[in-house]
């Protein structure tokens, strides 16, 4: 892991306190070390549950657990104890933020809610991670990523475009939550520059969910009275799909008049028509549309669809597997994976997604073993074995 004294990026110099588990949280502060901050997992005697739920080279470090906890600390902490506890305090003292994902109750019984952390250091800025917000009555419910998928709508739209009500391929509601998770605690960070005023800040799976589904699905639902239901008829729409060719598939968007008009006058299909002629007709009829559209590609193979199309400059890509991401020449030419070396053996990670001209990120580390940084991290703190401090746990993970 990068030293903190010699980090670079954005947010180098900043330090961050993540008793966060899973992906929620992790993946918001797995930016931000990726971003130059001191990330310091603070982890119970146990681990992360994550650690444990995917492939990995070791016990402990499975691949979902590795890609979120990057370029962090591993601290091991009881939270049940007076010594762990303590810790937890001197390490607050230090911190820039604190983030969590326990509930409200939980966090208020050990003693770090946030009045108490405030009081620690004042201009702390403070993230919540829950499943709901504390302001509602399914405060401190429980929430998981699929029942969220289903409470915000995304089962409901799955059914309407394909008939049965469906998850979709990836936790969605973690990531996306993860990522209202770090723009909301950069916020606070850019009050408290210009004012020296921390803050609490609460981020929840279920509004952010709700937020993110309803900026193109509230559609006429938004004013009074409504204008139709709460959906976008083209995202739903159940031939809204990848287009059959003779050999495969093609993923393609004839839509707006440009390319509608590159593409017919190319192409010429027998149903061409001013029926047709104009995005707002189109849009009027859009099943009907991409029925037309699926006939029409059923006729070429999918590689001349693809040259073609390219010509035309309308957007269209082959069905790739996330495998095939590994090998993508456009992420090979922007140096997107970045292999980091660990005790483990070498890691090839999905590197930064962004970029910067004079700050830019990088992978900071591998993963660290649970507890790895117990020692390390403590003694920065001048917390010894001796006198009336917090024993300090072993490399190994020992709690304290």
């Amino acid at each position: 892991m990068t030293d903190p004294a010699t980090a670079q990026g954005p947010l180098a110099g900043i330090r961050v306190i993540d008793l966060t588990s899973v992906v929620f949280g992790p993946y918001a502060t797995q930016i931000m070390a990726d971003m130059g901050a001191d990330v310091i997992k603070v982890e119970p005697p146990a681990g992360d549950n994550t650690r444990w739920i995917s492939a990995g080279p070791a016990p402990g470090m499975g691949g979902v657990y590795v890609n979120v906890n990057r370029g962090k600390r591993s601290i091991v902490l009881d939270l049940a104890s007076a010594d762990g506890k303590a810790a937890l305090r001197a390490l607050l003292a230090t911190a820039d933020v604190f983030i969590h994902s326990m509930r409200g109750k939980a966090i208020a019984k050990l003693g770090f809610d946030y009045s108490s952390v405030k009081a620690i250091k004042p201009d702390i800025v403070y993230t919540n991670c829950y499943g709901y917000s504390r302001r509602g009555p399914e405060a401190d419910s429980p929430a998981y990523d699929d029942t969220i998928q289903a409470e915000c709508g995304i089962t409901h739209v799955q059914r309407l475009m394909t008939g049965e009500p469906g998850f979709v391929a990836t936790i969605m509601a973690d990531k996306v939550a993860g990522l209202h998770a770090l723009y909301a605690t950069m916020m606070a960070l850019f009050h408290r520059e210009r004012t020296g005023e921390g803050q609490e800040v609460e981020v929840t799976m279920f509004e952010a969910m709700a937020s993110f589904m309803l900026v193109e699905h509230a559609n006429g639902m938004l004013f009074e009275p409504p204008l139709g239901p709460a959906n976008y008829h083209r995202a739903v729409e159940r031939n809204r799909r990848p287009y059959k060719t003779k050999d495969g598939y093609v993923a393609a968007l004839v839509y707006n008049d440009k390319h509608w008009d590159a593409f017919m006058a190319a192409v010429q299909p027998e149903w061409a028509s001013e029926e047709f002629s104009t995005l707002e007709k189109r849009a009027k009829q859009i099943g009907r549309v991409y029925g037309l559209l699926g006939e029409t590609f059923a006729t070429r193979t999918t590689h001349e669809w693809l040259d073609l199309l390219r010509q035309l400059h309308i957007p269209a890509s082959p069905l790739r597997s996330t495998d095939e991401l590994f090998d993508n020449p456009q992420l090979e030419a922007i140096g997107f994976f970045e292999t980091v070396d660990s005790p483990q053996g070498p890691v090839r990670f999905p590197g930064v997604p962004t970029w910067f001209s004079r700050t830019p990120g990088h992978v900071a580390g591998p993963a660290p073993t649970l507890g790895e940084n117990t020692a390390q991290v403590l003694a920065e703190l001048g917390l010894t074995a001796t006198g009336a401090a917090p024993k300090v746990g072993a490399d190994d993970g020992e709690p304290f």
